[in-house]
């Protein structure tokens, strides 16, 4: 594993029982594992003798690191992901989108700071979370550079990590994100990430709600990324065809018809 790079997972929000999600579409719960199953995968980590670490570490590319990152900002973040976190002795980037600050579910601005003053890195997701593809470049500055600034004046501190909604890449992002003073952008692709990769197109592996203690043994090794990769392919191409806001209603309502 630590040859061929570091394998960047993704998260988002952790369900517990009791406890309403943020979002009830099946596009997004599939990306939401239940705190159990968060617990059993950090306790594989360490297992293994590996590390859970931040971006920021993650990038010195040091043998048996895995980058652990979340996505949005749920409130979950601070009520169980970071204590499961810490129980482990590891470290995580929490990329927050900043629009959704103080929304219900979603962490408030002392929350944010509080999750920040645990030790935890914390980087963007964006203004509002818009797909960044759609967006001309006013409106890429606007999700990339303001969030930036505004997530710095809420936590005091460096911003330096973004993370692009939906993986939606292009290389007017990544020109965005270096001029706004960003040391990387992370998308979606399905790639480890060694000292040759670009920081400013590094993959992320999602962690989703079905992905078994086997698959997840599998993705941490890098195994399979290839066959897995045909399918963002083929996913990314049905995006580019269909357009952002079409392909999302299909899927949904494809996902409806499956158990969750």
């Amino acid at each position: 594993m630590t040859e061929r790079g570091t394998v960047f997972l993704m998260y988002h929000e952790i369900e517990e029982p009791g406890r309403p999600l943020c979002q009830a579409e099946p596009g997004y719960v599939r990306y939401v594992p239940h705190s159990s199953k968060f617990r059993s995968q950090m306790d594989f980590i360490k297992r293994q003798g590996w590390r859970g670490v931040s971006v920021s570490e993650a990038l010195n590319h040091q043998p048996g690191n895995i980058a652990i990152t979340f996505d949005d900002g749920s409130e979950t973040d601070l009520l169980f992901a970071a204590p499961i976190l810490r129980e482990f002795g590891f470290g995580a980037t929490f990329y927050i989108t900043t629009g959704f600050l103080g929304k219900p579910g979603y962490l408030s601005e002392s929350q944010l700071r509080e999750l920040c003053a645990l030790g935890f890195e914390i980087g963007c997701h964006s203004m509002t979370h818009a797909y960044l593809t759609d967006l001309d470049d006013e409106g890429i500055h606007r999700e990339v550079a303001d969030a930036k600034s505004q997530l710095e004046q809420i936590i005091r501190r460096p911003v330096e990590h973004f993370s692009c909604p939906g993986g939606r890449y292009s290389q007017r992002v990544s020109q965005v994100a270096r001029s706004a003073g960003y040391r990387s952008v992370a998308t979606s692709r399905m790639q480890m990430n060694s000292a040759s990769s670009d920081r400013f197109a590094l993959g992320r592996v999602a962690v989703m709600r079905s992905t078994s203690l086997a698959e997840f043994a599998e993705l941490c090794s890098g195994r399979g990324f290839k066959r897995r990769n045909l399918l963002v392919r083929l996913r990314e191409g049905s995006r580019r065809l269909l357009g952002n806001a079409f392909y999302d209603r299909l899927r949904d309502a494809v996902l409806r018809r499956r158990p969750m």
